[in-house]
């Protein structure tokens, strides 16, 4: 009897082709020769993340990914991740790694052995070469599925004990694994199918720990230049230090919390909120004999307007009136803007902007003149003048804010002295466990998605399909500026994740499965899975950041 053929339809050469039932998603890829920038580590199945073992029964749409799309990049990281683990584990039997967070275009992480918290360059060293040799040993990642309590036992074997409560929470009675030669690990997606698919990356000593360099996206073949990033690990470390007081440092403490703690870990964390916008304030204060422009930035829904609104406050405590001037006012007429490669306008791009006139009608405000202020009409597309009129006096400040803050061209005539510079970002320094960091850009995205459906109307399906050009926006015009500031503030809640979770759900499950954002939409639920809900939104201030994004604050935007 003849076997019954299905067809598949690959996206990558718009092909269909008939295959057996059961036929692997290596098999698909070997067969029809598909080439990528970078060697294929998995693959989109009916717009569903898959690993390459993957068997299909049924006609599917296939877009098999590399390390330079999204997902396969988490899939590099998470194997990669786990490489580090077996080398740790093989070179010093006990000690305990931690994945802290991403800075400085790389993985920051930390090793405890022997009642050390530091490690030394020659243990970095000889990580890193045990690393290489564990790809070049080109070991699979071989997939297990057994009873939860199992697999919590098989991992409690080896002290993994961060990822028993979570585990336990999701409820699932089976739960998927990964062994590594003799280890057994637990990652939140899937893996590459072995070791020697990792042969770009690189170790390095970081401050106390180590830095896990990926490859480049642009370019797969090159590991990420090492960008030091001060200013940005001390805020990390900064709130690190928080979240040990409060004894929560991944997501099963937080679950945990949950019993009565809850609304101690709203006020505490909105209260370091606080403390930082007023410090931030003081300095201003300190310095205002000399300082005349406060200029803000930071990447898409980091709370700036928020951030901005509370600093104000605290400004006027101190005596000063801070007075806001849009630099959307500043965009020069539509026949000037700029095109980007794809022959659109560019509204991003600083050149967007008559800088000349920018930095004109700022030395006159500093100078204590009187300034026209133009207005910009996006119907038109042209500047038009309607009398509004703006001077400083001696209790002034002004606040600028917007994508441009930092960029010392917006301001080149304007001298350093007369300016001080805010980065603003929700660098989220909660993890899951201790070898499954949480994306600060997720939390954002996360944001943004409640914010567009709650006030916008927008679907999530819109949102995370623009996603990728804010990031690359960001990437171009925020990023490379963010260590000229002066001060860094960190908006992301200990706790808001868990209040998000009741909120995005419902939004992300109105994505459907032909939509090409579902794999993001599953991605995010699967993630939210291993969560407790944080129901006390009553809970939170009417002044919080998080009020901006979930409705009921006390300012007007």
């Amino acid at each position: 009897m003849t076997q019954q053929k299905i067809k598949i339809k690959c996206l990558n050469n718009n092909t269909t082709k008939s295959y057996h039932k059961s036929v692997t998603l290596r098999e698909i890829a070997d067969d029809q020769h598909i080439q990528l920038k970078a060697p294929i580590l998995g693959a989109l199945v009916n717009n569903h993340m898959a690993d390459l073992a993957y068997e299909v029964y049924h006609p599917k749409q296939i877009r098999f990914v590399d390390v330079t799309h999204p997902d396969g990049m988490r899939m590099y990281m998470r194997s990669l991740c786990f490489v580090l683990y077996k080398a740790v584990n093989d070179l010093f039997p006990g000690a305990k790694l931690t994945i802290e967070h991403s800075v400085s275009k790389g993985i920051y992480c930390e090793i405890k052995k022997d009642d050390r918290k530091e490690i030394d360059i020659q243990e970095v060293f000889a990580i890193g070469q045990r690393m290489r040799e564990i790809v070049e040993m080109n070991i699979p990642f071989i997939k297990d599925q057994r009873e939860t309590n199992e697999v919590i036992d098989i991992l409690e074997a080896q002290h993994l004990t961060d990822k028993s409560d979570i585990l336990r929470h999701r409820g699932k009675m089976y739960t998927s694994f990964y062994w590594l030669d003799t280890l057994a690990n637990h990652f939140y997606g899937y893996l590459v199918p072995s070791t020697g698919y990792l042969q770009v990356f690189d170790l390095n000593k970081y401050y106390k720990g180590m830095l896990l360099q990926l490859p480049r996206t642009d370019n797969p073949e090159e590991v990420a230049e090492l960008i030091i990033q001060d200013k940005m690990f001390d805020i990390f470390r900064e709130h690190a230090q928080w979240n040990r007081v409060l004894n929560i440092t991944h997501v099963g403490h937080l679950n945990q919390a949950h019993n009565g703690k809850s609304e101690t870990i709203i006020k505490v964390s909105e209260a370091l909120h606080e403390k930082k916008i007023s410090q931030i304030a003081d300095k201003i204060a300190n310095h205002h004999n000399k300082l005349k422009i406060v200029l803000i930035s930071g990447p898409s829904s980091s709370g700036k307007t928020t951030f901005s609104k509370r600093l104000a406050i605290q400004l006027l405590v101190s005596g000063i009136a801070p007075v806001n001037l849009s630099l959307d006012n500043y965009f020069v007429d539509r026949e000037h803007t700029p095109l980007d490669e794809n022959g659109d306008y560019d509204f991003e791009a600083l050149e967007a902007l008559d800088i000349d006139l920018f930095n004109q009608n700022l030395i006159d405000l500093l100078d204590g003149k009187k300034v026209e202020i133009p207005k910009f009409s996006f119907q038109t597309g042209q500047r038009v003048y309607d009398g509004e009129v703006l001077q400083l006096h001696e209790n002034n400040i002004l606040i600028i804010e917007g994508i441009h803050a930092l960029n010392p061209q917006l301001t080149h005539l304007i001298d350093a002295s007369a300016k001080f510079k805010i980065y603003i970002s929700a660098l989220t320094t909660i993890n899951l466990d201790d070898h499954n960091r949480i994306n600060t850009t997720d939390n954002r995205l996360v944001r943004r998605i409640v914010r567009d459906y709650k006030y916008r109307k927008y679907p999530a399906q819109e949102t995370i399909s623009r996603w990728p050009s804010v990031r690359r926006g960001e990437d171009k015009h925020i990023f490379p500026f963010q260590e000229e500031a002066d001060v860094m503030i960190n908006t992301a809640l200990l706790y808001e994740l868990a209040v998000l979770k009741p909120l995005v759900e419902p939004i992300l499950l109105e994505v459907q499965p032909n939509q090409p954002e579902y794999s993001e939409a599953k991605r995010l639920l699967k993630f939210f899975s291993y969560f407790k809900p944080i129901l006390r939104i009553n809970e939170i201030p009417p002044t919080s950041i998080l009020r901006e994004f979930v409705g009921g604050s006390s300012f007007s935007y």
